[in-house]
């Protein structure tokens, strides 16, 4: 596990193939408990290459110096991502 939260990734490796890409990321908070988006995609064995883009978001809490993951949701598509957006700053602006 990481120690700063800048090496956290969910980059994730098996027999010498990535299996999960981490594209970006974006810390949504610090701290004790931290939050952070993350743009992926995902090895598929059977066509040999990378899936769409997917996106996650990811809590950590720090315990005795380490960032443990606690929760994640999974956004399983641009769509979906867009309709939480959308949702987002209809939210927001009123």
């Amino acid at each position: 596990m990481a120690s700063d939260v800048n090496e956290i990734s969910i980059n994730y490796e098996e027999e010498g193939v990535l299996l999960v890409k981490e594209l970006d990321r974006e810390i949504l908070s610090k701290g004790a408990w931290t939050t952070i988006l993350f743009r992926y995609q995902n090895w598929n064995k059977t066509k040999g290459e990378y899936n769409k883009e997917m996106f996650t978001i990811r809590r950590y809490q720090k315990v005795k110096g380490e960032y443990m993951p606690k929760s994640k949701f999974n956004i399983s598509s641009a769509e979906q991502a867009k309709k939480i957006v959308s949702a987002l700053q209809g939210w927001i602006e009123d």
